[in-house]
């Protein structure tokens, strides 16, 4: 976000239009082809290796397939999300949701770095602005907006848990050792219970910043949607941030990520460590049996959990699930059933976390579980924005930032794939 060189102007965004239904459904179409294409090249791969005549020129084929698969699957997963995000707007479909007093004020500081409206709105008590040097809060609308967008392209976001709060720390108390339940008939004597020993989890929300950059001749043109500049700008930021954090944050300039917690042999679980399953080959899936990991992880989890389960891993480790079939010779992978829905694996939806690490030896590369039980993302209300027009002249830098926490909440409903022999 910091490269002036290569943003995207607020004239350049405003002019992409949203993609039409055609383009969706052309997209799929391709999408479902290829896959086609991929499952009768792997096929005819799987007949060579039986023969022990591997071909070289089948296994390119097969990665070119492979690699025109990831494309489109990308390409069709941006199209459905641009074709279906609403205009900025509240949730009732009205701008009137956000005080146009607010709006207006925000948007003459965004053009013209005039604070006195807002500081106006401060002496009003409407509790809209902070102090210049933290920067002045976004409309209510802008902020849904991110927070939408947020959802629909950060891949953990969209599955876990999210909580706003307006502190800086988020604090969850939790039984160790759970709480004590029983049955009794109507009129028999109740059995005192034991006290529960009750121990809390911190969220403590961190620093998130962007700064997209405009030009001033740009930001005077009264055709320009500000708000949504703003919004589409800080998402991909935003998003990329997040993206890394809820995977591997380390929980002390960022959040917590759930494969940060030590793991264990979920046969020797215990709170506060995520259970693991061993492939029983080092860096691969086993030789003879290779989608017999894949079932011992999702039976792994307990079924209240399995129920609402996810898949998470990154594309190239979708790559290598998507060769697999089962004992009957079907594939494991499926492709979307529609424009918008996502692949599956073993009939649970896969989300496709570019953080998560690669298949290799003692890696950690699948990750399975009902992450909206498992995993809690912290979003402290309140976005800030401060214009810079000094720093990279003739660029105006926009410093956005808001506070987000994450973290495990539930160690039980989250297991990982080991890539290793124990």
């Amino acid at each position: 976000m910091t490269e002036l060189a290569t943003m995207r102007s607020p004239e350049t965004k405003a002019a992409e239009a949203a993609p039409s239904s055609l383009e969706v459904v052309t997209a799929f179409d391709d999408f479902m082809r290829s896959f086609e294409a991929f499952k009768e090249v792997n096929d005819e791969r799987l007949a060579e290796i039986e023969a022990r005549m591997p071909d070289a020129v089948t296994s390119e084929k097969l990665a070119r397939l492979d690699d025109a698969l990831d494309r489109q699957q990308k390409t069709l997963a941006e199209l459905t999300t641009k074709a279906r995000r609403p205009a900025l707007q509240a949730a009732d479909g009205h701008d009137h949701a956000a005080p146009r007093e607010h709006k207006a004020a925000f948007d003459v500081y965004v053009r013209r770095g005039e604070v006195s409206s807002l500081k106006s709105l401060e002496s009003k008590a409407l509790a809209a602005v902070t102090d210049a040097q933290g920067g002045y809060l976004v409309p209510e609308a802008t902020e849904r907006e991110i927070g939408r967008r947020l959802a629909e392209v950060s891949p953990i976001r969209a599955i876990a848990s999210v909580q706003q709060v307006t502190t800086s720390v988020f604090r969850k108390p939790f039984a160790t050792d759970g709480f004590a339940a029983g049955w009794a008939a109507e009129t028999a004597a109740r059995v005192q219970s034991a006290t529960p020993n009750l121990d809390e989890l911190a969220f403590p929300a961190m620093e998130l910043f962007a700064m997209p950059a405009a030009t001033q001749t740009l930001l005077d043109d009264a055709a320009v949607d500000l708000d949504r500049w703003i919004a589409e700008e800080v998402e991909t930021a935003f998003a990329e941030q997040e993206s890394v954090a809820f995977v591997t944050g380390d929980g002390t300039t960022r959040p917590q990520g759930f494969l940060t917690p030590p793991k264990v042999a979920n046969s020797s679980w215990t709170w506060g460590k995520i259970g693991y399953v061993p492939t029983g080959a080092a860096g691969a899936f086993a030789a003879a049996t290779p989608s017999d990991a894949l079932l011992d992880l999702v039976y792994a989890l307990r079924s209240g959990y399995r129920r609402n389960a996810t898949f998470v891993m990154n594309r190239r480790s979708q790559a290598a699930i998507r060769k697999l079939k089962d004992a009957d010779g079907r594939y494991l992978w499926e492709p979307p059933a529609t424009a918008g829905a996502t692949a599956t694996l073993m009939g649970f939806p896969i989300a496709e976390a570019e953080a998560m690490p690669d298949i290799a030896a003692d890696a950690h590369a699948i990750a399975f579980g009902d992450f909206r039980r498992g995993y809690l993302v912290v979003d402290r209300i309140g976005v800030r924005i401060l214009r810079d027009p000094f720093t990279a002249k003739p660029y105006v830098l926009f410093y956005t930032t808001k506070r987000v926490g994450g973290g495990v909440q539930d160690f039980d409903a989250i297991k990982t794939l080991k890539f290793a022999t124990s």
